[in-house]
């Protein structure tokens, strides 16, 4: 089973909003078998909670189921158990680097850098911005082409 974990800095905003999404995707392209989807946070000070309301709102209103999103930390294990680490933006790349170290680990990558024409580099958090609605956007543009990428690379 090929394993992606989506982190970002607390893990109520950004990646429990890329796990629903990219669930969702796999879930409709039938590969629910093939691929398992998780998140996880840097920091430890939502461990145990649920996503922030603004994530809530915007994953029901498309629909995207929200059930069994619970905010953890990543931890040193996550890196080597996964295949596909997501980071949200640079600052979570850099922690995940550092925790990473030399040992085997997945791909670890930004999720906008799959997107050929993307207009940034990093998913802004929200929690600091209120702009749930553009956070979606690129989540779902990020998610729709990572999964047509892993789907490339793992013939699936």
């Amino acid at each position: 089973m090929i394993q992606v974990l989506f982190v970002c800095l607390g893990n109520i905003c950004r990646s429990p909003m890329a796990e629903a999404i990219f669930r969702e995707k796999v879930k409709q392209a039938g590969l629910e078998e093939k691929i398992a989807v998780d998140s996880a946070g840097t920091g430890n000070w939502h461990v145990g909670k649920p996503p922030h309301e603004g994530t809530l709102d915007i994953l029901r209103e498309k629909g995207i189921d929200e059930a069994d999103l619970i905010a953890r930390q990543v931890e040193k294990q996550d890196l080597e158990a996964y295949d596909y680490v997501i980071a949200m933006d640079a600052e979570n790349m850099g922690v995940l680097h550092r925790l990473k170290g030399y040992g085997k680990s997945g791909e670890v990558a930004r999720l906008l850098d799959y997107v050929n024409d993307a207009n940034e580099e990093d998913v802004p958090d929200p929690y600091f911005t209120g702009n749930f609605d553009y956070v979606y956007e690129l989540i779902e543009q990020g998610c729709e082409q990572l999964l047509a990428d892993i789907r490339k690379q793992n013939q699936i």
